[in-house]
């Protein structure tokens, strides 16, 4: 089955790929290597403070879209990854929240329901005390091409 009927299946319409905020480009292919910048939430707030986990991990699972919507604008189409190889994951936090983790879930598990044993990644889920724009969320990407 390939992704975009999988993503149908789903019920899952990806966003069209978001523009870069600054001096960046979107994504780099590098030899079977496709390096999706940071995408941010349209959350904004602070987990801890102004945000409980559920809301969270809903704003990590838009970057996930994101993510997806900037690999399939590289690729052409989602089916030539081979393998979601990294997940970074930035969470704006309260020093208090410890959560991070299931925060970076929303993505984490979109990115399985979507590829199956290919969205299996490794991961990084930090805080940070503060994001662009006030965003709640911002993860980064790197996918195994064909």
């Amino acid at each position: 089955m390939s992704i975009e009927t999988k993503l149908a299946e789903l019920g899952i319409t990806l966003p069209d790929a978001p523009a870069p905020a600054a001096n960046y480009v979107p994504y780099v292919i590098s030899g079977n290597l496709l390096f999706v910048s940071g995408q941010i939430s349209t959350a904004k707030g602070k987990l801890g403070a102004d945000l409980a986990v559920e809301a969270g991990a809903e704003a990590a699972r838009t970057c996930g879209l994101a993510l997806l919507a900037q690999a399939r604008a590289a690729l052409g189409s989602l089916d030539r990854v081979k393998q979601v190889v990294k997940l970074g994951g930035f969470v704006n936090s309260t020093p208090e929240f410890t959560d991070q983790p299931e925060v970076v879930n929303g993505c984490s598990n979109l990115m399985v329901e979507v590829f199956g044993d290919k969205g299996r990644h490794a991961r990084a889920a930090v805080s940070a005390p503060a994001l662009p724009r006030g965003v709640a969320v911002e993860i980064e990407a790197i996918f195994e091409i064909a």
